[in-house]
């Protein structure tokens, strides 16, 4: 009775074939970099206003997390917050702001003790003497009340334009964005903004963000990149915009 056997020559083609077909993984790898390839589809309009109705329905008054009792200790408080976190900060001016909340007051504390109020930040000495400085130039020269004019506060010392930024808008109720570390992430992620720097994405988001949301936007991009829309696990499944977002690499 005669067997008929493939050929070692059609074997290997067979086989030759079959492991030209990628693996599952595999073949997920080379779809998520021809995702990644492909331009972005821009957000339209109407998606914008959408991220950030959703945002205010979620959370109408969103709140900054630096803890102050006026527009002075806000001031002082984003000064301290520089390369340091919201509770670290919030932790050391709990008792700070009780003795001294005004420029008068924190001048008549003085600089050493000052120091000792806030030494559990990073670069404590460096804060303490621009907290000082910027004091007494309020009082010199803005009658001891903070400007709510950014030029003007961009002259004191520790104040560059996000500092700025904040002061004018949860002080003075400005539609300002203030753009951090969260901020410039999640925008760029979203497709708010290709801007590579905080000034490029903060003129973006001044552009697009519909005005009614402008005062509270900051503030929902923020608390957003913190909690949820984080920088090495974003919580995809949770997100409020997952259907927007232009993110190509959404977690499961």
């Amino acid at each position: 009775m005669g067997i008929s056997l493939t050929s070692g020559s059609a074997l290997s083609k067979r086989l030759s074939s079959e492991d030209r077909s990628p693996a599952p993984a595999v073949a997920r790898a080379r779809a998520t970099r021809a995702a990644k390839a492909r331009p972005r589809r821009a957000l339209s309009s109407a998606e914008i206003a959408e991220i950030f109705r959703r945002f205010a329905a979620a959370n109408p008054e969103p709140k900054g997390e630096l803890e102050h009792t006026n527009p002075y200790t806000l001031l002082v408080a984003v000064v301290l917050s520089a390369q340091a976190t919201d509770a670290g900060v919030n932790k050391a001016t709990r008792a700070l702001f009780q003795k001294a909340d005004t420029p008068q007051k924190m001048l008549a504390l003085g600089e050493e003790a000052l120091r000792e109020h806030i030494k559990s930040i990073g670069l404590y000495r460096a804060k303490a003497k621009n907290v000082i400085l910027l004091s007494e130039k309020l009082i010199r020269e803005f009658g001891g009340a903070v400007p709510r004019d950014r030029d003007a506060l961009e002259t004191l010392p520790g104040v560059g334009r996000k500092t700025a930024n904040v002061v004018m808008n949860v002080a003075f109720g400005e539609p300002t964005m203030a753009v951090d570390t969260h901020v410039l992430r999640v925008s760029n992620r979203i497709g708010l903004s290709n801007g590579k720097t905080p000034l490029q994405v903060e003129a973006d988001l001044l552009a697009k963000i519909p005005p009614e949301y402008g005062v509270h936007a900051h503030h929902w991009l923020i608390l957003h990149g913190r909690y949820v829309c984080k920088a090495h696990r974003p919580a995809c499944p949770v997100c409020l915009i997952r259907d927007i977002c232009r993110f190509p690499d959404k977690t499961l």
